[in-house]
C-alpha cells in the first residue's frame, strides 16, 4: 500500500468549494512546466488527498460531507481550469466511490469509506485495447475453491492507477457478469506501467495495468452488473465530471488568452487601436467565445442539478432526464473546449505559438480529453428522446 498523508475531513459544500478554489490557484502556478517536462504530479496529488476533497462524496452516515453533484462538478471545473491532467486523475476515483455506495455491502462500505476519509486514492483499470469495442471486457475474475478470486488481464488508459492506493479493476466472472475488484496497488502480480504518451493530458500517467494471477479476497469484489438492472446514475455522474473537465479547460484557456492579449499582444495596425485589448475585432471574438464558455458553464450546472434531483428521487424518468441533461452539457462543452483552445492562438497572435510558452497545452488537453466519448452518439440519444420520447440506454456511458 502506497504511503498517504493524513487527510482533513471536509464538513460541507461551502468548505469543499473554498478548498477547491484555493488548490486550483496553487496548482495553476506550475501547470505549464509540469506539462512541458512531463513532471508527474505526485506532490500535488498528496495535497489533494490531504485537503479532504477526495472524500467529499462519502455518505454522511459514514462521516463524509456527501456534497451535491453540483458541488462536485464545480470542484472538477475549478481544478481543470488550472490543470486538466490533475483534474482528470481523480475522475475515476469518484466513479468507483459511487460503485461502493451503490453496490457495496455494509462491511465493504465501512471499510472503503474509512480508507477514502483517510486520504486513500482509487485509480482505475477499466478500458482494454484491441478488443471489439469499449464494452468488450476480457479480463477474467476466476473463483477459487475457498471463495476468493484470481484476476488476469491487461488494461489500458488506466488513469490514476500509478498514483493509487487501490485500483478498481473491471472484470468478468465465469458467468460473464461484470464485477469490480478493488486491488491494492502493491498486490502480487499487479504491475502498473507508465507508458502513456498522449499528446494531451500528458501528466495523467494513463498507462497500462498488467494483472498476472492477482489474488483477490471475496470481500473486495462488487457486483457491478447489478448497477444497470434498474434506474441508475452511474453514467450520468461519470459523464458529468468529464463535462466539468471540458468546461474547466475552456474557461482556463479563455482567461489565459485574455491575459495574454492584455499584456503581450500587439494591435493590428489597421485597427487604429492603441492596444490589442482595444481592437474592436478582438473584442468581438472574445465576446463570442465568452458566450460559448458561459453557455457551457450554465449547462453544466443544469445537468448537475438534474443529477441531484434524480439522486433524491430515483426513477426511470428522473434517471433518463439526468442522463439527457448531462449528454447535452457534454456535447456542448466538448465543442466549446476545442473551439476556445484553438481560438486562443487566433486572438493572441503569432507569439502565442511559441513552444516555450506552452499555451498549446490547453488545445492538446481539450483535443485529447474530448475523445473520451463521442458527442455524436450523445446527440443521437438526445434527438431520440426529444422526438420519440425514447429513454437513453443504461450502459453507463451516458
Amino acid at each position: 500500500m502506497a504511503d498517504t498523508v493524513t487527510a482533513k475531513v471536509i464538513a460541507d459544500d461551502v468548505e469543499a468549494l473554498t478548498v477547491a478554489a484555493a488548490l486550483a490557484d496553487e496548482f495553476r502556478t506550475e501547470a505549464a512546466v509540469r506539462d512541458a517536462e512531463r513532471r508527474l504530479p505526485r506532490p500535488e496529488l498528496d495535497r489533494l488527498s490531504a485537503s479532504g476533497l477526495l472524500a467529499v462524496t462519502v455518505p454522511a452516515e459514514y462521516g463524509g460531507a456527501d456534497v451535491r453533484q453540483e458541488t462536485l462538478a464545480e470542484i472538477f471545473r475549478l481544478l481543470a481550469s488550472a490543470d486538466a491532467s490533475l483534474a482528470q486523475i481523480p475522475q475515476s476515483h469518484f466513479v468507483y466511490v459511487n460503485v461502493i455506495h451503490r453496490q457495496g455491502t455494509a462491511g465493504q462500505r465501512e471499510f472503503f469509506f474509512g480508507e477514502i476519509l483517510a486520504g486513500r486514492r482509487l485509480g482505475n483499470a477499466q478500458s482494454e485495447a484491441g478488443t471489439k469495442h469499449v464494452q468488450d471486457i476480457r479480463t477474467r475474475l476466476d473463483r477459487r475453491p475457498d471463495g476468493s478470486y484470481v484476476l488476469t488481464g491487461v488494461k489500458h488508459y488506466s488513469t490514476g492507477a500509478l498514483f493509487a492506493d487501490w485500483i478498481p479493476v473491471l472484470a468478468r466472472t465465469e458467468d460473464d457478469n461484470l464485477h469490480v475488484a478493488y486491488v491494492p496497488r502493491d498486490a502480487p502480480g499487479l504491475t502498473v506501467v507508465d507508458d502513456w504518451d498522449g499528446m494531451g493530458q500528458r501528466t495523467t500517467a494513463s498507462g497500462t495495468v498488467r494483472l498476472d494471477a492477482v489474488p483477490v479476497p471475496a470481500d473486495r469484489v462488487l457486483p457491478h452488473h447489478l448497477t444497470f438492472q434498474g434506474p441508475q446514475l452511474h453514467g450520468a455522474v461519470a459523464q458529468l465530471l468529464h463535462t466539468a473537465i471540458d468546461v474547466g479547460i475552456a474557461g482556463g484557456a479563455l482567461a489565459e488568452a485574455a491575459e495574454f492579449v492584455r499584456t503581450k499582444s500587439r494591435p493590428w495596425f489597421e485597427s487604429g487601436a492603441e492596444t490589442a485589448a482595444e481592437d474592436p475585432l478582438l473584442i468581438q471574438r472574445f465576446g463570442e467565445l465568452a458566450i460559448q464558455v458561459r453557455a457551457s458553464e450554465a449547462l453544466l450546472r443544469e445537468a448537475a442539478r438534474a443529477v441531484d434531483a434524480a439522486r433524491a428521487e430515483l426513477t426511470d424518468d428522473s434517471a433518463a432526464e439526468a442522463s439527457i441533461a448531462v449528454a447535452v452539457a457534454k456535447a456542448h462543452a466538448a465543442g466549446t473546449a476545442v473551439e476556445v483552445t484553438g481560438a486562443l492562438f487566433e486572438v493572441a497572435g503569432t507569439r502565442s505559438a511559441l513552444n516555450s510558452l506552452n499555451l498549446h497545452r490547453h488545445w492538446r488537453d481539450a483535443r485529447t480529453h474530448t475523445l473520451h466519448d463521442p458527442a455524436r452518439w450523445k446527440i443521437q440519444h438526445i434527438g431520440r428522446h426529444v422526438l420519440n420520447g425514447t429513454k437513453p440506454p443504461r450502459h453507463g456511458l451516458l
